[in-house]
């Protein structure tokens, strides 16, 4: 029998990250299940956050499969420990575990707003769109307390810097204020997104995210206030999560999104090892299935890195489920396209009183 995951968690093991020797184990009797509306934004005592002392905030991403060429990260690691997060292995470039490590030994930027004022106000700030962010989620349970994600959007507030925003939290519903001054400018974009409409399904795979049905609630209440949503139905599993693709999206249209996405499960590096283990340890039956579907639409591999194909896979299973997307967001009348967002009212703060009196 596979060992089993401590309670809470979506990982069982803590592999020795693929450049490192070391190798932390984790108090499973510590372990809390935070699945319940009371209990899942406590604290947890498997949790350690320690500072980074980064120097920058803002990474430049080449990569032509997303539509931005910023993006920002307030933390590494995410508490939200979801089985399938290809962020994953980034954390074994901190000499840390892409298992339980990357969900219980998290890293935090103290300093990121001030950061990412400073690269704003440089001369050669290019005046594009953000992605916050392009890892880890900025609303997962520590931002709460850190307020991290908050500040940096203060700052994003104060330049008129335009920002695309991804998470599967309710907590961005906290930001709203900051929100609406974005999209006044036409300089804001929440996807949130929603893997599964199974809620013992997502207890398992997303154990301490948001609840589906909160999703869709914030979905409905960012639309409400007048902030450009969308969905992204991410990461679609085949033979475990596609099928519900249909009501995904229709859900997502009657909460007011305005756009989707889907995303093909990508499983880089010891991630392949830690998604087969969740799938004995919840899904035994299904994981032949499961693993030699991903198999089809992945070139015979578990994973392609390919730039193009990484986000939708290929052959005639990736073709259909791509059309089958298409039609779905054509009959619901959803966008497929990026959001257009607006750099016209960027203004470096103390710029303005300058400017009115030349």
């Amino acid at each position: 029998m596979p060992g089993e995951a401590p309670r809470g968690r979506g990982s069982a093991e803590n592999p020795n990250s693929r450049f490192s020797k070391l190798r932390y184990e984790a108090d499973a009797d510590a372990a809390a299940d935070l699945w319940d509306d009371s209990e899942r934004d406590a604290p947890s005592p498997q949790t350690v956050v320690e500072e980074d002392g980064a120097k920058s905030v803002l990474s430049r991403n080449d990569s032509p499969d997303v539509p931005f060429d910023w993006s920002l990260n307030p933390y590494r690691g995410c508490e939200h420990g979801c089985a399938y997060c290809y962020a994953r292995p980034t954390h074994e470039y901190l000499g840390l575990s892409a298992g339980l490590d990357f969900e219980t030994r998290l890293l935090a930027k103290p300093q990121a707003a001030e950061l990412l004022a400073q690269e704003l106000a440089a001369p050669g700030w290019e005046r594009k769109p953000i992605a916050l962010s392009g890892v880890t989620d900025p609303y997962q349970p520590i931002e709460r307390e850190r307020q991290l994600t908050r500040r940096c959007l203060e700052v994003l507030v104060a330049f008129r810097n335009p920002v695309w925003i991804v998470t599967k939290s309710d907590l961005v519903l906290r930001d709203i204020d900051l929100l609406s001054k974005l999209a006044a400018v036409n300089a804001v974009h929440v996807a949130i997104s929603v893997t599964t409409l199974d809620r013992e399904l997502a207890r398992t795979l997303e154990p301490r995210a948001c609840q589906p049905r909160r999703r869709l609630d914030a979905l409905a209440r960012l639309s409400a206030a007048g902030i450009p949503t969308g969905v992204l139905a991410a990461p679609l599993i085949p033979g475990l999560n596609d099928h519900e693709l249909p009501s995904i999206l229709e859900e997502a249209a009657k909460a007011g999104a305005r756009r989707a996405g889907y995303v093909l499960l990508r499983l880089p590096h010891g991630l392949k090892e830690l998604f087969a283990g969740w799938l004995d340890r919840h899904r035994p039956l299904a994981k032949a299935r499961v693993l030699g579907a991903l198999e089809e639409m992945r070139g015979g591999k578990l994973n392609d890195p390919r730039f193009r194909s990484r986000m939708q896979g290929e052959g005639a299973r990736a073709a259909q489920l791509a059309r089958w997307f298409e039609v779905l967001c054509g009959r619901l009348r959803l966008e497929r396209s990026a959001p257009k967002l607006s750099s016209d009212a960027f203004v470096i703060p103390g710029e303005r009183q300058r400017l009115l009196f030349e």
